[in-house]
């Protein structure tokens, strides 16, 4: 990174300081600014979220080469969220630690992440985007995304059963089949949880907190399921699903 850029980062995370700065390196032709955006998380203490607008307007006056916050108190060391936000921006991050003057870039890891041993970031990597994630590797079918904040399942949003037949799936009975989607009630008022039925008695799926891993579908899980839906165009060969 060019020293110009380096130290207009650290002098807005000093000006920030407790608070998390954000902004965007552009380059225009050979040249390259560091834009300082306006933080619109609720706890910018602890997050960040850039403005749409100072977003927007970045975009208008170059290519977006870089995504910059700051850990105050606190080292570079990039958490889940911020690994998953990179891989989802497809932009490198620039991560400054203040007052410890520390600086390092993550780079986003192209394609889908792999279904087994992913870390939990809600609305990221979850439960729905294994199932999404799934069908796009072994059907090449592109199940839509529906806006989801963490905690939905505690306020009666019941997003699963309001949305699975928009996302193309339909209640299905008896024998499993490969890639059909096992919705389950976990600790929960209302079913907030999903696998995919991957043959040979086995499920994959990705608890909230844990890595995805693949279990047998039988027990505490069968206990739990609520409807198991099939998708209503499958191809020849069988998939997979979970959350």
């Amino acid at each position: 990174m060019r020293p110009h850029i380096t130290q207009a980062i650290m002098d807005h995370a000093k000006a920030e300081y407790p608070k998390e700065c954000c902004g965007l390196v552009i380059q225009n032709s050979r040249k390259q600014n560091y834009i300082r955006c306006r933080n619109t998380a609720p706890s910018p203490t602890e997050q960040f979220s850039i403005h749409p607008e100072d977003y927007a307007e970045a975009e208008d006056t170059g290519t977006i080469i870089a995504i910059v916050h700051s850990h105050p108190d606190a080292t570079t060391q990039p958490s889940q969220l911020d690994i998953a936000q990179c891989d989802l921006s497809q932009v490198p991050w620039v991560i400054v630690s203040w007052p410890e003057g520390d600086i390092r870039t993550i780079m986003p890891t192209e394609g889908v992440k792999p279904l087994i041993g992913r870390p939990f970031v809600h609305g990221i990597w979850d439960c729905y985007a294994i199932v999404r994630d799934w069908y796009r590797l072994e059907r090449n079918i592109d199940i839509p995304d529906f806006e989801r904040s963490d905690g939905w399942w505690e306020r009666g949003e019941n997003l699963y059963m309001k949305n699975y037949a928009d996302a193309g799936f339909t209640e299905c009975s008896g024998e499993l089949q490969i890639g059909d989607v096992i919705i389950m009630q976990v600790q929960a008022n209302e079913p907030n949880h999903a696998g995919v039925y991957i043959g040979d008695g086995l499920m994959i799926h990705h608890m909230y907190g844990q890595l995805s891993h693949r279990v047998p579908y039988s027990g505490y899980w069968q206990e739990r399921t609520i409807i198991t839906l099939r998708h209503m165009n499958p191809p020849a060969s069988a998939g997979f699903l979970s959350e």
